[in-house]
C-alpha cells in the first residue's frame, strides 16, 4: 500500500491517525460488550474505518453526510461525545434518539450527520436535496451520501444519481463495495466489472480507489469536492473494501472463503497507516503506544459515563407528543395570517376581507401562489409543472412568476424526489411535491412512510414537506388513475393528511400544511376540481389541521365524510328533506377531530360513516370502532360504513358508478334511519 503524504504536515499525518485508530478501538471494546451482553447488537466496521474517516476529514464541517451501518469513523471524526454515543448504543434516554432507534440509525443536525434507515437507497435522495439546497443558496458546499455495493441495486441508487445529473448538483456518491450484501457476493449483485463503470451512463464522472488506503480516500474526496463545487455537477466513488466481521455479529462469516481473510488482513488500513508513519519518522513506537493508551482510556472513561445515564422511564405522553414537531420549529418567520372560524355550522367567512367566487381547483392554484409570494423558501417539485403547468395546470404560468429554481420539473422518479425535499428541509427549505396522481405515490412509499413519517420521533428533526395527492374517481380514469389511497398514510404515525372538500378550505388547508414544519400528505379530489365553485377570500389564510367542519346539523342520522362524500351527502339531503341529517366534513383524517365525531353521534344517536375509498381497511374502520367504543351510551344503532367495492376501479362509467359508495348511500341511509 503505497502512501502519498503531498503537503500535509506531520501534524496532520498523526491526526489522521488518531481519527482512523479511534474507531477501530471503539469497535473492539464494542465486541467486547456484546459479547458480555451489554450491548444487543453491532454492525463492524472494522477493516473500513479508512473510508468514512478520510471522506469525513476532507469534507467542511457544516456539510452534510449520510451514513451507513459500518461508518463509525464518521461519527467520531465529526467530534460527537463518545459518552453520547454509548447511551445511544445503549438506548439510554439521553441518546442521540432518546432510546428509540439503534446503533447508527440517528442523526443529528448539529454535527450535519443525517440518519440512515435499514432500507439501503433512500439516503441517496436526501443528499440530491440537501445539493440542491447549496446550489440554490449560491453556496460553495457539497453532500456526500455512502451507499454499500448491494445499495446500488435498488432503483433508489438509478433516480438519486439521474437526479443529481439532470439538476447538476454538487453531490459525492460514495460507494463502499466491501465483496458481499449480507451473505450474497458481488459476483451475484451486478455484473459490470466495476460500479464506477455506470457513472458514464449517468453523465458524470467517477473514479475507483482504494478504500483502505486513508490518504487515497482524503485526498480524492477533497479533490472531488473541489471539483463538485467548481463545475457543478455530481460524483462517484468506488472504494473497495472488505468486510472483516458479518453483516452484523450475530450471522457470522461461514459464507466467505477463508484466503479473503488472509488477503484482506495484510491490507488493514490501520496498521498499514501506522507503518507509514513510523517509516517516514512521524511517529514513534512509544509515541504510538501513548496514542493508544491515551485513546483506551478515553474510551474507558467515556464508556462509564455513558453507562451510568439513567435508564429509561416510560412516559407515554411524551412519546404521542414527540411523533410531531412543534409548528415554531418550522424556522422562518410566519407573517400573520387569518384564520377561518373552524366552528361555523356553515362555509361563510368569518375574517371580514374580500372573497370572489373561486373553483376547488383554482382555490389551490391560489393558495400555492400565495405560499409561494410568502415563502422565498418555498419549492415546488413534480412532473410537467413548470412550463406545462401540471397535469391538470394548477401550476400555469408559475415558472414565469417564480423562476424555474423554485419551479422544478422532475424526472419521472417519485422516491427520489419525495427523498430529495427531505434534503431540502434540511436545510430550512420548504418543499411541496406534485404527484401527478395520487395512484403513483406507490412508488415513493417507502420515502413517505419511513424517512418523513418518523424522522422527529427519531432525532428530532422536522420534515418540512407537503406531498401533493390527485385522487378519486368519477372521471373514467380506470384502476391506476382513481384510486383512494389515504388509508395507507392514515395509519402512519408522523404524518398529516388532510382532505379538503370545498374551494374555501381547499386553499386554506394547503397554505396550513405547508406553514406545519411537519410531512403532510393533501388530496384534492380530482372530479371536485371544476365542479365545485364556492366564495374564497383574497387573504392569505390558515384552516387549521385537525378540525373538522359541521356542514349542517341534523336530529336524525349523522353522516360523517370527508371529500366526495360530502358532496354525496348534500346532495342527498336536499333530496330527502324528509330525513333529518347531520353532516361532518373531516377536512383532516390525521389527527382526526374527535370532538366533533362525538358532537354529531350525541345530535342523532344514528352514524353513518361515508367514503369513497374501499370498504375493507378503509379510514371509516377506525371512526366506526373509536365511535362504539367511546361513544357507545349515545347510540341507538350500529354504527354503518358506506364505501366503494372491495374490487380495483373499473374504466367503464357504469362499472365505475356502481363501484362507488354513492350507489349504496340510500341503502345505507334506510337501513340506519329504519332500525
Amino acid at each position: 500500500m503505497q502512501f502519498q503524504k503531498k503537503d500535509l504536515s506531520d501534524e496532520q499525518l498523526i491526526n489522521f491517525y488518531k481519527c482512523l485508530l479511534l474507531p477501530r478501538m471503539i469497535e473492539e471494546k464494542m465486541l467486547v460488550l456484546l459479547r458480555q451482553g451489554r450491548i444487543s447488537k453491532w454492525f463492524s466496521g472494522i477493516g473500513q474505518e479508512a473510508i468514512a474517516v478520510g471522506a469525513t476529514l476532507a469534507l467542511h464541517a457544516d456539510e452534510w453526510i449520510m451514513p451507513l451501518h459500518r461508518n463509525l469513523g464518521v461519527f467520531t471524526t465529526r467530534e460527537m461525545p463518545l459518552r453520547k454515543l454509548f447511551m445511544q448504543w445503549q438506548g439510554s434516554p439521553d441518546g442521540y434518539s432518546k432510546g428509540r432507534e439503534r446503533s447508527f440509525h440517528f442523526g443529528n443536525k448539529a454535527h450535519h450527520i443525517c440518519g440512515m434507515i435499514s432500507h439501503l437507497g433512500p439516503q441517496l435522495a436526501i443528499a440530491d436535496g440537501v445539493a440542491l439546497a447549496h446550489k440554490l443558496k449560491r453556496e460553495e458546499k457539497i453532500s456526500l451520501t455512502f451507499t454499500g455495493e448491494g445499495g446500488t441495486s435498488e432503483g433508489d441508487f438509478h433516480e438519486a444519481l439521474n437526479v443529481a445529473a439532470v439538476w447538476d448538483l454538487p453531490i459525492i456518491f460514495l460507494i463502499e463495495n466491501n465483496g458481499y450484501g449480507l451473505s450474497t457476493p458481488t459476483r451475484e449483485q451486478y455484473r459490470c466489472e466495476h460500479l464506477v463503470d455506470r457513472a458514464k451512463g449517468y453523465g458524470m464522472e467517477g473514479v475507483l480507489i482504494d478504500g483502505n488506503n486513508i490518504l487515497s480516500v482524503y485526498d480524492t474526496v477533497k479533490g472531488v469536492r473541489d471539483y463538485c463545487i467548481e463545475h457543478q455537477k455530481p460524483y462517484l466513488i468506488e472504494c473497495q473494501t472488505f468486510r472483516m466481521r458479518g453483516h452484523e455479529e450475530a450471522s457470522g462469516v461461514k459464507y466467505v472463503p477463508p484466503h479473503l481473510f488472509e488477503e484482506w488482513k495484510v491490507k488493514d488500513p490501520v496498521i498499514n497507516f501506522e507503518n507509514f508513519l513510523l517509516n517516514e519518522n512521524i511517529l514513534t513506537e512509544e509515541a504510538i503506544a501513548s496514542i493508544k493508551n491515551d485513546t483506551r482510556n478515553y474510551i474507558e472513561e467515556e464508556l462509564a459515563v455513558g453507562f451510568a445515564a439513567p435508564t429509561i422511564t416510560v412516559n407515554t405522553q411524551k412519546e404521542l407528543n414527540d411523533v410531531f414537531a412543534e409548528k415554531s420549529e418550522g424556522g422562518a418567520h410566519q407573517p400573520v395570517v387569518k384564520i377561518i372560524d373552524n366552528s361555523a355550522a356553515s362555509f361563510s367567512i368569518h375574517d371580514g376581507s374580500n372573497h370572489k367566487e373561486m373553483r376547488f381547483i383554482n382555490a389551490i392554484s391560489n393558495g400555492l401562489r400565495q405560499s409561494m409570494e410568502q415563502h422565498p423558501n418555498l419549492i415546488i417539485m413534480g412532473q410537467d409543472i413548470a412550463e406545462y403547468g401540471g397535469a391538470f395546470k394548477i401550476t400555469e404560468g408559475f415558472v414565469e412568476k417564480f423562476g424555474k429554481e423554485r419551479i422544478r420539473n422532475t424526472p419521472i422518479c417519485e422516491s427520489a424526489i419525495v427523498g430529495a425535499a427531505l434534503g431540502l428541509s434540511l436545510e430550512g427549505f420548504k418543499a411541496v411535491m406534485e404527484m401527478q396522481f395520487a395512484d403513483f405515490v406507490s412508488v415513493g412509499f417507502n420515502q413517505i412512510v419511513n424517512n418523513l413519517a418518523k424522522l422527529h420521533y427519531r432525532w428530532n428533526q422536522h420534515a418540512d414537506v407537503v406531498v401533493r395527492m390527485p385522487t378519486g374517481a368519477g372521471v373514467g380514469a380506470g384502476p391506476f388513475h382513481s384510486q383512494s389511497n389515504e388509508a395507507w398514510f392514515v395509519h402512519t404515525p408522523g404524518l398529516k393528511v388532510v382532505y379538503p372538500s370545498s374551494p374555501i378550505d381547499a386553499k386554506g388547508l394547503l397554505i396550513a400544511a405547508i406553514n406545519d414544519p411537519n410531512p403532510v400528505l393533501y388530496f384534492e379530489h380530482k372530479a371536485l376540481y371544476r365542479s365545485i365553485s364556492g366564495p374564497v377570500p383574497d387573504a392569505y389564510y390558515e384552516v387549521e389541521i385537525g378540525r373538522a367542519k359541521t356542514v349542517q346539523e341534523g336530529e336524525d342520522i349523522s353522516i360523517i365524510t370527508y371529500g366526495s362524500g360530502v358532496h354525496w351527502a348534500l346532495e342527498y339531503a336536499m333530496q330527502h328533506q324528509d330525513i333529518s341529517i347531520d353532516i361532518v366534513d373531516l377536512r383532516t383524517l390525521l389527527p382526526l377531530d374527535y370532538d366533533a365525531i362525538q358532537t354529531s353521534v350525541r345530535r342523532t344517536g344514528k352514524v353513518l360513516v361515508l367514503h369513497e375509498d374501499t370498504l375493507t381497511g378503509g379510514a371509516g374502520a377506525e371512526m366506526a370502532a373509536w365511535i362504539n367504543e367511546h361513544c357507545f351510551e349515545m347510540l341507538d344503532a350500529p354504527v354503518i360504513r358506506c364505501a366503494s367495492l372491495d374490487t380495483p376501479i373499473p374504466f367503464n362509467i357504469e362499472l365505475e358508478k356502481n363501484f362507488l359508495a354513492k350507489s349504496r348511500l340510500d341503502e345505507c341511509v334506510r337501513k340506519l334511519v329504519n332500525y
